[in-house]
């Protein structure tokens, strides 16, 4: 059985090869749907699609330096109970992440999903990408991407500079874009025993691997790390008091953005919707007289903490809580800073593996015998 094959581009057009092999994909008898981006207006970004007649995949194009939304939330709704028919879920790197985190959350199921990542060369925040495509043909300015270099150009959002994860990791397929030559085709390896069925039902030519990959990704770990880690640096120097933080986050104007584009905050009903902070006109008043000034609104530096708190074991550093910012403070930054710390005090990756609960939920009477010794 074949373990790598690979999508043949015809006409220098990789975005049509692509749209091909998810015709494949959707023409299987064990697929009932795909969930990819598409163009479906003429201007705008492609967002997330679920689609089941292969016509409408004329407009796919999950290659497009696009990320509006992380489409691991919409993917839980999907597989949160049974729908009768198995999805071809395409996904970057952090999606799948996210995406187990919420199965490891009882959120959403692998049980009728095929995951299908691509190497992510990175993409643009929204208004990034309006700018980048411009007046051009959609399509046009995705190739233009993917031909500008090798870690998909420059410009593409912080979080991407700073992600060191560009290659999806329990996916069943994988779309081999790095060190790929887009002119000729592009690798498609099979990870799981569903992935192998499936791949070798499309009939494409086998190839012996994904030659140039490994070499092309260590290159932009490298890079990406050297950014990670000078972000991490000016962060912390710019959030390191109390007052630096507030100042950090003067701009919030409470409008949960953040909480909404996170894709691993799941919760029903936030806290932060109740009547808990449904403060009294005379409690506003008696703290601001108690310090003479009362900054409106109120309770953002509690908000943001407690939403580290919640989610930062969690972050995949997707960066979306940034890209959804009216005001554009760099939350991401903010949060895969702390979020760092935490999973490095616990070993844990989020998205790594299935495996792994999740730190908070499990007892480990060995954990933090320097802490446990040095209070003793």
């Amino acid at each position: 059985m074949a373990t790598t094959a690979k999508i043949l581009i015809d006409g220098g057009n990789p975005i049509a090869a692509v749209q091909g092999f998810l015709r494949g994909l959707l023409e299987n008898e064990s697929v009932g749907g795909v969930l990819t981006p598409v163009h479906l207006f003429g201007k705008g970004m492609p967002m997330p699609t679920l689609v089941t007649d292969p016509d409408q995949l004329s407009g796919a194009d999950p290659l497009a330096p696009a990320f509006p939304m992380n489409s691991a939330k919409l993917l839980a709704r999907l597989t949160r109970g049974q729908s009768g028919e198995r999805i071809a879920a395409v996904l970057r790197p952090c999606e799948i992440r996210a995406f187990v985190e919420l199965v490891k959350l009882n959120q959403g199921s692998l049980d009728d999903v095929i995951l299908v990542g691509l190497d992510c060369m990175g993409a643009f925040d929204n208004s990034g990408y309006k700018r980048f495509r411009g007046d051009r043909d959609p399509f046009e300015a995705t190739l233009d991407f993917h031909g500008s270099a090798a870690d998909g150009g420059a410009g593409i959002a912080p979080a991407c500079q700073s992600c060191e994860y560009p290659a999806p990791e329990n996916a069943d397929l994988v779309l081999g874009l790095a060190g790929a030559d887009l002119s000729g085709h592009i690798p498609v390896m099979a990870t799981s025993p569903r992935g192998e069925s499936l791949l070798n039902g499309l009939g494409l030519p086998e190839m012996a691997s994904a030659n140039g990959r490994d070499k092309a990704l260590e290159a932009m770990v490298e890079v990406r790390i050297a950014n990670r880690d000078a972000m991490f640096e000016r962060t912390r120097a710019a959030t390191g008091t109390l007052t630096d933080l507030s100042e950090y986050l003067a701009s919030c104007v409470n409008c949960y953005n953040c909480r909404v584009a996170c894709p691993v905050c799941y919760c029903k009903e936030c806290v932060f919707n109740t009547d808990v902070f449904e403060h009294k006109p005379w409690q506003y008043m008696g703290w601001a007289k108690q310090k003479g000034a009362l900054k409106m609104p109120t309770d953002t530096i509690f908000y943001h903490l407690t939403r580290m708190a919640h989610m930062s074991m969690a972050c995949v550093g997707c960066g979306q809580c940034s890209n959804a910012c009216p005001n554009d403070i760099p939350v991401m930054e903010l949060f895969r800073t702390v979020a760092s710390r935490t999973q490095q005090s616990f070993d844990y990756v989020p998205g790594r593996s299935l495996d792994e609960a999740p730190p908070l939920s499990v007892f480990k009477e060995d954990e933090f015998q320097d802490a446990v010794s040095h209070m003793a």
